[in-house]
């Protein structure tokens, strides 16, 4: 079965679901990965039944599947400490009040796995922050006492949430991310033992986050193999040109002097051959969702080349052993 090719809507959130669905069928995509907030009202999807019958004819009207939805900027603040950057993922009426926020984006996620179940998806693509993010440099010195409590205040955190999950029969796909509790291998892995490997809580691959981290994404694939629910094809470049370093110098993405930038697929350092070949041998059919993100290029040019790239290196297994004329019967 050819993995579907859908893109990640949240980069094109000024676009109305309709004109996005037009532009992403023109270029030959089979779905989205529709972004919460930007082109899903949760609340309406749980409560009101026109506009779900509206949302999936307007899909279907473009022949584009909904495989996973995203609730990134929610989950962030569910698990984050807050400082003044995080009123932007919440609604303004909760700004400057880190305890609102969080009963709140709490709240949201539950609504969210409702919400996929009545949609009829079983994947919800997410982040769940960290209240020990400021530590991973440990400077002031980190005991472990520290990060334990961080994981565990994930767990206190998440564990509610999972349930409902759990209840709807939906799958929470976290991207590891830096900010996140898992931003590497073995934070993933600790996470994954703090859960108990609990399988509501699996992965949202994304290689760009862990290349520039030095991670080779396809160790990292084959080891968590069994959590991979869901798959972004996202590329980075890495460019050490002797000044620029691997942590950013506080200069925006984008601008050419950073150590590495997000680029169209195709552009960067990720070895999308090695993965293509790790998910065939794992066989995972899921969605390769393209997460655009290039600061350097037209974003209409970018999703119609990266669909292009994708759908060429979206190759399947081979059914038979290439040497298998030349046994002697």
């Amino acid at each position: 079965m050819k993995r579907p090719i859908t893109i990640c809507s949240g980069q094109f959130g000024d676009l109305p679901l309709e004109e996005l669905c037009k532009q992403m069928s023109t270029i030959g995509y089979d779905g989205l990965e529709l972004a919460c907030q930007s082109h899903i009202d949760v609340r309406k999807a749980l409560s009101d039944d026109q506009y779900v019958a509206d949302l999936k004819g307007t899909l279907a009207k473009y022949n584009l599947g909904l495989w996973a939805i995203g609730g990134h900027l929610i989950g962030q603040c569910v698990g984050d400490n807050w400082d003044p950057r995080l009123d932007n993922f919440a609604p303004a009426r909760f700004s400057g009040k880190p305890d609102e926020i969080r009963a709140w984006a709490i709240d949201e996620m539950k609504c969210i796995a409702r919400a996929a179940q009545r949609l009829g998806v079983g994947i919800v693509t997410c982040f769940l922050g960290s209240p020990i993010w400021a530590y991973w440099y440990s400077f002031p010195q980190t005991p472990p006492e520290m990060v334990e409590e961080g994981f565990q205040r994930i767990k206190e955190l998440w564990s509610p949430i999972f349930d409902v999950f759990d209840e709807c029969g939906v799958k929470f796909a976290l991207e590891v991310h830096p900010t996140e509790i898992a931003f590497d291998y073995y934070s993933t892995l600790k996470l994954m033992e703090t859960f108990e490997w609990r399988e509501t809580l699996g992965l949202n691959f994304d290689p760009s986050h862990l290349v520039w981290q030095g991670v080779d994404p396809c160790v990292f694939l084959r080891d968590f193999q069994k959590r991979i629910y869901h798959v972004h094809m996202k590329d980075v470049k890495v460019k050490l040109d002797g000044r620029a370093g691997i942590l950013g110098s506080h200069i925006e993405f984008g601008d050419t002097r950073r150590g590495w930038n997000f680029v169209s697929l195709g552009h960067g350092s990720v070895d999308f051959d090695g993965i293509i070949r790790e998910l065939n041998q794992m066989g995972y059919h899921g969605p390769l969702s393209v997460e655009w993100e290039d600061s350097g290029m037209e974003r209409i040019f970018g999703a119609t080349e990266a669909f292009e790239f994708t759908k060429k290196i979206n190759f399947e297994p081979s059914d038979v052993s290439f040497d298998a004329a030349l046994k002697v019967d």
